[in-house]
C-alpha cells in the first residue's frame, strides 16, 4: 500500500534557511544539503517505521554528511514531516513545533 506523504508549512522554511547557509559557505553546498535531505525523506518514505519514537509519536532520521534531523509522524499510510533542524539548536524549539501539532 502507499505511503502519502505530507511536508508541514514550516519544513519549507526550515530547508530553505538551511540552504541559504549553506550556499553561503560555499556555492553548491547548499545544493549538497538539499540532496541529502531528499535522500533522507525518500528513505524515511520507503521505510517510515525503521527510526525509533523520539517524542510521543514523533520519529527521527539523521540527514547525512549535515547535522540536521528530519523530524517526522508516520500513521494510517500518512507520512507527515513536521521540521527539519539543526541538532545542535536547543532541544525545546523541535519539542514546541511537535507539541504544537497535539
Amino acid at each position: 500500500m502507499a505511503v502519502e506523504l505530507i511536508f508541514a508549512p514550516e519544513v519549507e522554511w526550515d530547508v530553505l534557511e538551511a540552504y541559504a547557509w549553506y550556499e553561503g559557505q560555499r556555492p553548491g553546498l547548499g545544493e549538497d544539503f538539499l540532496s541529502c535531505v531528499d535522500a533522507c525523506v525518500q528513505l524515511i518514505h520507503r521505510h517510515p517505521e525503521t527510526y525509533a519514537k523520539i517524542f510521543g509519536d514523533y520519529r527521527r532520521a539523521l540527514v547525512r554528511r549535515f547535522p540536521y534531523a528530519v523530524f517526522y509522524e508516520y500513521s494510517q499510510n500518512v507520512l507527515t514531516v513536521y521540521c527539519v533542524f539543526h541538532t545542535s539548536r536547543d532541544p525545546e524549539k523541535w519539542s514546541q513545533r511537535l507539541e504544537s501539532r497535539s
